[in-house]
């Protein structure tokens, strides 16, 4: 009975000195995310995301929860939009500072981050998502860059006159003969590096990803992509994509959209849809697909938890990565507010921590955790920036 007890107590101060451990590490780091699709929805609803909101994946409530130190904003907008909603996503940034200034700065260079962090406000950055958004204008491009873009997705799911997408290429939409980058297309690479903004892979197709990778002379960074070999979906990188991002000295930032992370998950949506299939027809009728989803989620909550993967899921997209090409270019992009579906668990940047304990669980080191967190990122940022 003593031995029990004994053994019963070890177990449960194992628990608290990893819990402490695992809280020390998160609280030590600088946790960036690479991607989050949250201004286009700030702008839809009106919700202020200065304060603690019931919907969606992200405010600055949450991120202080967190621990999130760093968030991109990602400036998003289908193929019917460009430059001008390029700009007011930016403005709606702005304000949002400017309102909380006590809380959020924007920052532009791995100094001014550091330097929020130490501030203890959230540093604020800018991913343009969608080469589509400068309208085919180097100049749009500097413009764009001056408001504080640090990274370009050379493509959305459409292509470009110059770039082609995953989503095109894939479908045959895009012929073999047209794909990757034109001439006009390699010199937006060439304007990105000289302006140290970095040079975003997520989404394109397989051939403009080697075209840009090969023009860029630093280090490319894919915001929120997952791996192929655990999920052949077209948006995640296969190994010659991996082991080139390596070889580049670049960085991956995983993606936690189940649909990314799960080979499973798109067939176990189509049950929870079926089931559901005469509500979800009457609020898409009513709303619109995309909140149509949302609203069914939320109703059937214990349905959708169902179709969700665990969290060790993205772990493994991790260590597929580390075998392959080392903890240094591993880092993550949530894209919230940018899919309907997350790990269990990971409902918002207030689930931060969740990851970090995961890491922990599965065997990383504190310094590795560390890089995977933010480390890499800002390594990635000071290679393209100088500073």
């Amino acid at each position: 009975m003593k031995k029990l007890i004994l053994g019963m107590y070890l177990l449960c101060t194992t628990v608290v000195v990893l819990g402490q451990t695992t809280k020390q590490i998160h609280d030590k780091a600088i946790v960036v995310d690479t991607h989050g699709d949250i201004l286009f929805n700030q702008i839809v609803s009106g919700i202020d995301i200065g304060k603690l909101q019931a919907i969606g994946n992200f405010d600055l409530v949450r991120a202080k929860k967190g621990g999130l130190d760093v968030q991109v904003f990602s400036i998003w907008c289908d193929e019917n939009g460009g430059y001008d909603i390029a700009n007011q996503q930016i403005d709606s940034l702005y304000s949002l500072i400017k309102r909380y200034p006590s809380k959020i700065t924007l920052v532009g260079n791995a100094a001014d981050l550091e330097k929020a962090v130490a501030e203890k406000k959230l540093a604020a950055m800018i991913g343009v998502e969608g080469g589509h958004m400068i309208e085919n204008s180097i100049v749009n491009l500097e413009k764009l860059a001056e408001r504080g873009m640090v990274y370009l997705t050379l493509t959305w799911n459409n292509s470009t006159p110059w770039s082609s997408s995953a989503a095109e290429e894939t479908s045959g939409k895009i012929k073999p003969n047209n794909a990757g980058l034109n001439d006009f297309g390699k010199q937006v690479v060439h304007k990105l590096n000289d302006l140290g903004v970095m040079v975003d892979l997520s989404h394109v197709g397989i051939k403009t990803f080697f075209d840009a990778i090969n023009e860029s002379k630093k280090p490319v960074l894919v915001s929120h992509s997952c791996v192929y070999q655990l999920n052949p979906v077209p948006r995640n990188l296969n190994d010659e994509q991996i082991k080139a991002v390596g070889k580049n000295g670049g960085l991956i930032s995983l993606n936690f959209y189940s649909g990314f992370l799960d080979s499973t998950y798109n067939n176990k949506q189509k049950v929870f849809f079926a089931k559901h299939s005469v509500e979800l027809k009457a609020l898409s009728e009513k709303y619109g697909r995309s909140k149509a989803i949302d609203t069914l989620i939320a109703k059937h909550q214990k349905d959708a938890d169902a179709t969700r993967p665990s969290v060790e899921v993205l772990i493994d997209h991790v260590d597929y990565i580390v075998k392959m090409i080392g903890v240094d270019h591993v880092g993550f992009g949530a894209d919230f507010d940018g899919a309907e579906s997350f790990p269990l668990g990971i409902n918002s940047v207030a689930d931060y921590p969740k990851i970090t304990a995961a890491l922990v669980k599965r065997g990383y080191s504190s310094s590795d955790i560390t890089k995977m967190l933010g480390g890499n990122f800002i390594r990635v940022l000071k290679a393209n920036k100088g500073n």
